[in-house]
């Protein structure tokens, strides 16, 4: 069985689907520029536009949250699920500005497919919000993003341990370490959003 909003307030669903849009636009921008690697100060500086405008769908959220009285899913799960998607726009934030920060020369061939895998993700993500209400068809997306982050896995050990096989600088293991990292975090935080749908999808039926 699912719940609806009162039919006046179908903002609800569309300002997950809004949300879900910016995450997406901004992890297609964090490829673009992990993969092109120019015009970095102005690549940056549109993620950070693009993440304060998700804080401020994230507050429109919450304000809904708190007036609505009656609301689509359990309130809980309505507000992890802001959280989690919150996680992987402030995740994109995070590495483009590290980028920049520890003045990366050249991005490996492993960072360029995380930050692809965060971005396929997103347009899975993206899919998945468009479906919450009515919660159908979303099985494909969800086992996408599952499937992505277990690419991820691998991928981020394997460059990891290239990274001491192949003796790189010190300064240089240290930094892409904590970029390998935080490229993995982010790619978590989107099987995390995930996760909430799905439990949501679970009560639901």
């Amino acid at each position: 069985m699912t719940f609806r909003l009162l039919p006046k307030d179908v903002k609800f669903f569309d300002l997950f689907v809004e949300d879900g849009d910016n995450v997406a636009f901004a992890a297609g921008r964090l490829h673009e520029m992990v993969d092109r690697f120019d015009r970095l100060d102005e690549r940056v500086a549109e993620i950070q536009a693009l993440e304060h405008h998700g804080d401020e769908i994230d507050r429109e959220i919450n304000r809904r949250l708190v007036d609505a009285f009656v609301t689509p899913f359990d309130r809980e799960d309505i507000h992890e699920l802001t959280v989690r998607l919150d996680d992987v726009l402030d995740g994109i934030q995070a590495i483009a500005e590290t980028l920049v920060i520890y003045d990366v020369t050249v991005p490996t061939e492993e960072a360029k497919r995380l930050a692809a895998i965060i971005a396929e993700q997103s347009v899975e993500l993206v899919a998945i919000l468009r479906g919450l209400d009515g919660l159908k068809g979303l099985d494909h997306h969800l086992q996408a993003v599952h499937d992505l982050e277990h690419e991820a896995d691998g991928l981020s050990r394997a460059a990891i341990g290239r990274l001491f096989r192949e003796r790189w600088d010190p300064l240089d293991v240290i930094k892409w370490r904590d970029l390998y990292a935080a490229l993995e975090e982010t790619i978590d935080a989107a099987e995390d959003a995930a996760e909430v749908v799905e439990r949501m999808n679970h009560k639901s039926s």
